[in-house]
């Protein structure tokens, strides 16, 4: 694999970024060779959290893994290691080219937020002036909505030279909204002096902010998991939005557009700040990233219970 960023020194916490483009057809067997991964760093010394993200169809076309460590120094001995190298020759046939990395201070990314990773190929001599047409960008994000925050990662001498920036907004769409803004259009062109190249990735995951990351696995569930857990909580909201809230909306002679509106307004409220908290704790055994296969499956069969009992009682009460 190719390190595109340096970590630096201390004990504030390090964090690797690492993008991988999967051969069509893989994805399963890389899916599987990323559990033993994780597996493998819970056995060394300041292992954190890893937060695994697959690619999302036009939005992110590599899998990214966010791998955190209480120090660079306990990073450097995992990246090191000979059961990492072992585990790389696994993936190597799995994968289109070698993964890039991305060695940051600090915690990385934050979980709800999207964020953008950009490394830059910094012309030589021109440092000071690549900080200041760094210090110009960050002047104009914060006047775009959304804006959560921005950090440069200095390169260390001898080892790799790029420098990476983290750039954080809440939604995709506030960071696409920068991102494809005649702002920063004018302002990679004023870049030019002093940047000779640069690549950016986004990290975000399907169903941001309605599952954190498992504290001990340091991983999202299964996508799979998400949208099964979803609908759960989803389907009930709607139908009693619909004989509640919707019937009396319709009485009042309000038109469907605005009665439609209004209860996914009400829905995506109570979702996020009611029903998901309590789906992920009454289902938190299954949902964990790395549940055995029968948990999984004994796990499956009671959210589609969940489903049919639904289904039954609404349909009860819609005669």
């Amino acid at each position: 694999m190719k390190r595109h960023a340096i970590p630096g020194s201390g004990g504030d916490g390090a964090t690797v970024v690492i993008s991988s483009k999967v051969r069509e057809g893989g994805e399963e067997d890389y899916r599987r060779w990323q559990r033993r991964m994780t597996e493998a760093m819970h056995g060394f010394a300041g292992f954190e959290g890893a937060d695994i993200y697959p690619p999302i169809p036009g939005e992110q076309g590599s899998w990214v893994v966010v791998c955190r460590f209480s120090s660079a120094g306990r990073l450097t001995g995992w990246l090191d290691s000979e059961l990492r190298a072992r585990l790389l020759e696994e993936v190597r046939p799995l994968l289109e080219e070698p993964s890039a990395l991305e060695l940051l201070a600090g915690r990385g990314p934050a979980g709800d937020a999207v964020t953008a990773v950009i490394s830059h190929q910094v012309r030589p001599g021109r440092e000071r002036e690549f900080l200041r047409w760094q210090e110009a960008m960050r002047k104009a994000q914060e006047r775009f909505p959304g804006f959560l925050g921005v950090e440069t990662f200095e390169p260390v001498p001898g080892v790799q030279e790029h420098w990476v920036v983290l750039l954080r907004y809440d939604t995709r769409e506030h960071l696409d909204g920068w991102m494809d803004s005649a702002a920063r259009g004018r302002l990679l062109r004023d870049g030019q002096g002093c940047v000779l190249d640069f690549d950016v990735r986004t990290v975000r995951s399907a169903f941001a902010g309605w599952f954190g990351s498992d504290g001990g696995a340091g991983q999202a569930p299964p996508e799979w998991k998400q949208a099964m857990a979803v609908l759960l909580a989803l389907y009930p909201t709607v139908m009693i939005l619909d004989l509640t809230v919707g019937r009396v909306l319709r009485a009042a002679r309000w038109p469907m557009y605005l009665v439609l509106f209004a209860g996914n307004v009400a829905s995506v409220a109570l979702l996020t700040w009611a029903l998901m908290p309590l789906v992920n704790r009454a289902l938190a055994w299954w949902l964990r990233p790395g549940a055995p296969a029968r948990a999984g499956a004994a796990g499956a069969l009671v959210v589609v219970a969940g489903y049919a009992a639904c289904v039954a009682v609404f349909g009860l009460m819609a005669r």
